[in-house]
């Protein structure tokens, strides 16, 4: 890994940043992410992956927001399912959030990312190189075709995504891909309740129901968020996802 020579800034506030959230990071670990933040503002200057880019607000909306979901603990002790190597699957990832942050922090986990751009993919296979992260894969495709390919679908205990489609959309995306028993994770603003209670009919049809809604202001800002854990109780119809642009234009 390249040192980080070209940008000046005190890598200490990263370890300060996440401190907030409880995730004491390792001197290696900070470091992997002020490579990440080199590596994303350089690439962002040739293709889209962020309106998203000083240091700070990088750190706490993108790096520290990945990890918060830590924030569903005691409830629910998702820190010692990654460090056991669960399997998570990132949908819609993008820059690679919430992904590779909670990768670096977890190493232990089986990643998957998947994004429709192959451009976002190639970096995100260039940032993984980068920081050594190991057991990781990329996939290209459409969340609604992939979720259909009998090697993804029912294979993760966990799928997460930051996403910007409703809960109702995201569901039909994510729930496909998560074995029975287990986890759908959606990173949410603070305007997500309307979005929760639309979701309710959808979940029931495939085969989730929500375990815990976690509202939460980002340490040091105004910036409200909301985790919503949903569990997968029984398998998806085969008929989800639908076919392509489907779901977002009517949603369930």
């Amino acid at each position: 890994m390249h040192e980080i020579d070209s940008y000046t800034y005190d890598l200490d506030s990263i370890k300060h940043s996440f401190s907030k959230i409880g995730v004491e990071l390792s001197d290696d670990q900070t470091r992997m992410f002020g490579r990440y933040y080199e590596m994303l503002i350089k690439k962002n200057t040739v293709m889209n992956l962020t309106t998203i880019t000083e240091f700070n607000d990088v750190v706490i909306k993108h790096f520290v927001d990945s990890l918060s979901c830590v924030l569903l603990q005691p409830e629910f002790d998702i820190s010692s399912q990654f460090r056991s190597g669960a399997s998570v699957i990132d949908v819609g990832t993008g820059a690679g959030f919430p992904g590779i942050p909670l990768k670096i922090v977890f190493p232990e986990v089986k990643l998957t990312l998947l994004d429709s751009l192959n451009k976002r993919v190639d970096f995100l296979r260039d940032v993984c190189s980068e920081l050594m992260l190991s057991d990781v894969s990329f996939i290209h495709a459409r969340a609604e075709d992939a979720a259909h390919d009998k090697n993804l679908r029912d294979s993760f205990n966990f799928c997460v995504s930051r996403a910007v489609a409703n809960l109702s959309t995201l569901s039909e995306y994510c729930l496909p891909f998560v074995k029975t028993h287990g986890f759908f994770l959606s990173y949410k603003s603070e305007k997500a309740d309307e979005e929760i209670i639309s979701a309710k009919n959808a979940l029931a049809v495939l085969g989730g129901s929500i375990s815990i809604e976690k509202k939460f202001d980002l340490p040091g800002t105004g910036y409200s968020r909301t985790l919503v854990l949903i569990k997968k109780d029984r398998g998806t119809p085969k008929i989800y996802p639908r076919k392509a642009g489907t779901p977002s234009k009517k949603p369930l």
